[in-house]
């Protein structure tokens, strides 16, 4: 199961579009209400209803722990400290991790990013402690997966799915998409 975490002001065609592309490819996809209600709006005013509220324990074996971008959804995540025990448990054993946008600022101020690559929406860079910042659109280092903006959603989501799925569902549902 990939996970989808989402809390107010999010950027809504990063979160929609990674779990349709994922879905495409036949993978569970749930979106995860870091707030209590499971109606969460976002920083364009589209609301979500997501499928669970965050409960830490039954969200560790994740297959890929995703985090969207909109600069109050990334503040959130970063302030939401059983994420950040989700996140570093799910570090510790190599579990996949993608953020997108201002949201590896999340994972940067936790010092996941040490050593690594790694990309983000502009203006964020300060965040990637230790990391080596390139304006890369999408940067794979190890099991860790950055994105640059609301423009690389669709290739960030594939770059999850070729991790989770074989190359030729991949293929297919980028041949259905119209993406070369």
């Amino acid at each position: 199961m990939v996970h989808i975490f989402i809390a107010p002001g999010f950027e809504e065609i990063e979160a929609v579009t990674i779990a349709d592309i994922l879905r495409r490819c036949n993978l569970g996809v749930q979106f995860i209400s870091m707030v209590s209600a499971r109606q969460v709006s976002g920083a364009h005013g589209i609301t979500i209803s997501c499928d669970n509220l965050f409960r830490r324990s039954e969200l560790e074996g994740s297959d890929c722990l995703v985090l969207p971008g909109g600069k109050a959804c990334a503040e959130y995540l970063h302030r939401y400290e059983g994420l950040r025990k989700l996140l570093m448990k799910h570090d510790s054993y190599k579990g996949l991790i993608a953020a997108i946008c201002a949201s590896p600022m999340v994972l940067g101020e936790h010092g996941l990013l040490k050593g690594r690559r790694a990309t983000c929406y502009p203006g964020f860079e300060g965040h990637l402690r230790g990391a080596k910042y390139t304006n890369e659109s999408v940067v794979e280092d190890e099991h860790i997966i950055t994105g640059r903006g609301p423009a690389s959603a669709v290739a960030f989501a594939f770059a999850i799915a070729e991790r989770l799925v074989p190359a030729d569902v991949v293929q297919r549902v980028r041949e259905d998409m119209l993406f070369n």
